[in-house]
């Protein structure tokens, strides 16, 4: 009996989505409501042919809100990944957190998983077998570094700018181990 090796983990690209890859318009839930960041699928081809796993992490209070329904959220997502797959951009995964402390309608909760918390990237992390320490993320707040913090890899900031230019930035000053330490 042959015994398969366990296999190696991967590094991440962990990226926020309303104000990183898409402009944030706020409670974004309708295809034709989204507009792309400048560079926004540049940027993501250009994280794949660098060796990263392309996973997005978003907090999306519209649904405890009841600004719409989880269900109308699952529906836009699944357009998203298609329209960015479309674009030669395709993403790994998409994890949200449809909770808020504030907002107890539908799904609204404390939870472990709204950013600053890091409780998306700790379960990409265990279902998608990524190594935090040699992964990032790019957010457009402060709690999305906090989460990044929290989960044990460096966050960057994003500035609104041309989002595959930050990320040749990024990538630009990797360290050799890839952490970017």
């Amino acid at each position: 009996m042959t015994s398969v090796p366990p296999k190696p983990p991967r590094k991440a690209a962990f990226l926020d989505r309303d104000g990183v890859i898409n402009i944030n318009t706020h409670f974004l839930h309708r295809p034709e409501d989204c507009r792309w960041t400048a560079g926004a699928h540049e940027a993501i081809r250009r994280l794949r042919s660098a060796g990263y796993l392309v996973v997005v992490v978003t907090n999306q209070s519209g649904v405890a809100r009841g600004y719409f329904s989880e269900e109308m959220l699952l529906t836009f997502l699944a357009w998203y990944r298609e329209a960015c797959a479309t674009a030669g951009a395709p993403l790994d995964a998409i994890y949200y957190c449809p909770h808020h402390p504030e907002y107890p309608v539908g799904a609204g909760q404390e939870c472990d998983c709204r950013k600053p918390a890091p409780g998306m990237i700790e379960r990409a992390a265990l279902e998608l077998g990524i190594d935090l320490g040699a992964s990032f993320l790019i957010g457009d707040e402060q709690r999305d570094l906090e989460a990044a913090r929290a989960a044990g890899m460096p966050g960057h900031l994003f500035d609104g700018s041309d989002l595959a230019c930050f990320v040749d930035r990024i990538l630009e000053g990797m360290s050799a181990d890839g952490t970017g330490r």
